[in-house]
């Protein structure tokens, strides 16, 4: 049984644009999927439909499972911008402490929660450290930490790496899969990076524009743990024509 199963979605805007068209996927639990895709193909509309950030025009969203009373995601869910959207005026412990504070956890209870996150993604110490304090890819990893301190089953992340340098995106991509392997949420990541795709998932989705529509569901057999030493293997440049293949389709002529 998947975690969330999709069918038929499509999503079109006011303006009359097509942006999403019969998207059928599933995603179980505990894998990691990249959405890959050019500009405008859908990716992240289909990921906010997914969230529940946006309602599909045709077709269903299913959390199979789940209490029938439950409406949408709700805490089975964490979501990572593209931008950290950390509160300016509020630590990295209080912007942490969010989602426990609007659950209305005890404060003691939601305090040490918060630091026991930040810790694993690395930044014990920084607690009452501001977000002007802070260094990009800092910003972004007290951005994980809230979106886990829920505990959700399915992490929604909207190439939350784009705008980093690459020593820290790979850096970022390796903290990422270790808390993967650790927590083992479900992992569904926006990107328009071919390598980072591979590097990352056990499955890529590929998708192309107008309309948004999967055009290959690739699977990416290599093994876990993912280091160095795979990114300059034979098999990982191997996986990457495939999937830059399978990307110029989607970009088309």
């Amino acid at each position: 049984m998947p975690l969330v199963a999709l069918r038929g979605v499509s999503k079109r805007f006011g303006n009359g644009t097509l942006a999403v068209r019969d998207v059928d996927l599933d995603l179980a639990a505990g894998e990691f999927v990249s959405l890959l895709g050019p500009s405008g193909c859908g990716k992240s509309t289909l990921l906010r439909m997914i969230a529940g950030l946006g309602a599909p025009s045709a077709g269903t969203i299913a959390w199979p499972g789940r209490d029938e009373k439950a409406t949408g995601p709700g805490r089975d869910l964490g979501f990572v911008f593209q931008d950290p959207t950390l509160m300016p005026w509020a630590n990295a412990l209080a912007n942490v402490m969010l989602p426990l504070t609007l659950q209305r956890l005890p404060r003691a209870e939601a305090e040490q929660r918060a630091a026991a996150m930040l810790a694993l993604v690395g930044l014990k110490g920084f607690e009452t450290s501001y977000p002007r304090e802070l260094s990009g890819g800092m910003k972004m990893r007290v951005s994980i930490a809230r979106a886990l301190v829920m505990r959700p089953r399915i992490l929604l992340m909207d190439e939350p790496f784009a705008a980093l340098d690459e020593i820290t995106r790979h850096r970022l991509n390796d903290d990422l899969l270790a808390l993967w392997a650790q927590e083992r949420f479900t992992a569904v990541f926006v990107t328009h990076s071919v390598f980072e795709s591979v590097y990352l998932s056990q499955r890529i989705v590929v998708m192309a524009a107008r309309p948004g529509r999967i055009i290959a569901d690739l699977p990416v057999a290599a093994a876990y743990p993912r280091d160095d030493l795979f990114r300059t293997s034979g098999e990982y440049a191997h996986l990457c024509r495939i999937a830059s293949g399978k990307l110029k389709e989607a970009i088309g002529p």
